[in-house]
């Protein structure tokens, strides 16, 4: 049983995965309205009529169907046959996050929502793909949260404005995407070839987010020289934001390609789309590292 328990949780996280990725191709290619103003149908139909936005659109409303029976089996499993408490809040919060973002796509296609409700819509993506993704290592090695050394209140602290300011910065991302603001600086790393633009419209959006971009990054830096110093090479606090701090680079360098594709649909999709996956990484890291805190000394 615990081989089955152990692959739903890994098919929950790489749906959860997948549905973070169709949502972001769903918003770069404004696939959005492809089935009208119809839920759960596409355009009054069950099998809708083939064209690239309803295609896009309706196979992310399918994906989204498929991960959420997925999650109901692994939801059973797990509180039918773990005993580990992380694991029950876990695929709790995947199953909660999942539900409330597919009542939002839903009130989305139905009632129009502002760009401000939009945005929230890929943050609940990537908490439920953080919280799949922390129910399928509790099944690894990296579920086992027992450490010889006690981490530092100040570590802690670090790390969870960390995972929040991070949050912050994707929300801002989404709102780029969502009020098609991207355009709004030209060029990289200045903005209309100034280092600080005129703040209005689309380009004070755009450069607020490579702003706090920049600031994330040295946020992410401090708390690995804060790892690397107090704890050893081998401590998975200082491997959690080694990678975290990779990724939060990674994620600097997508958005600058973002920006230089611009003009070019299909090296801009591919860049959006790779940009809002390396999020899920980066995310995921900071996430696992606070649970790293909070059972600190733990037992289960």
């Amino acid at each position: 049983m615990q081989k089955w328990i152990k692959t739903f949780a890994n098919l929950s996280a790489i749906g959860m995965f997948l549905i973070l990725a169709m949502g972001a191709l769903v918003t770069k290619t404004e696939a959005g309205r492809g089935c009208g103003d119809d839920w759960p149908l596409c355009n009054g139909k069950f099998i809708p009529a083939y064209t690239i936005s309803s295609f896009i659109e309706y196979s992310h409303r399918l994906v989204v169907g498929i991960v959420t029976v997925i999650l109901i089996i692994t939801l059973y499993l797990v509180f039918r046959y773990v005993k580990r408490s992380d694991a029950r809040w876990f695929i709790s919060g995947t199953v909660l996050m999942t539900l409330i973002q597919a009542l939002m796509g839903a009130a989305a296609v139905v009632w129009p929502q502002s760009s401000i409700v939009l945005a929230l819509h890929f943050g609940l993506s990537l908490l439920a793909f953080a919280f799949s993704l922390l129910l399928s290592l509790v099944f690894t090695s990296y579920g086992d949260y027992s450490r010889s050394q006690r981490i530092l209140p100040g570590f802690k602290t670090m790390a969870w404005f960390s995972v929040v300011y991070c949050y912050v910065v994707v929300y801002l991302g989404a709102f780029v995407r969502h009020t098609v603001s991207s355009g709004g600086c030209v060029g990289w790393p200045l903005c209309n070839g100034e280092v600080v633009p005129e703040l209005s419209g689309a380009t004070g959006i755009v450069f607020i987010h490579r702003i706090a971009a920049v600031l994330l990054f040295i946020c992410l830096l401090f708390l690995y020289l804060q790892a690397k110093r107090h704890y050893s090479s081998s401590d998975r606090l200082v491997t959690g934001s080694r990678w975290a701090l990779i990724f939060v680079l990674l994620q600097i360098v997508s958005g600058a390609v973002v920006t230089w594709s611009i003009g070019h649909d299909v090296a801009y999709l591919f860049a959006g789309m790779v940009h809002a996956m390396i999020v899920a990484g980066l995310f995921g890291f900071l996430c696992y590292i606070c649970v790293l805190t909070i059972y600190d000394r733990k037992a289960f």
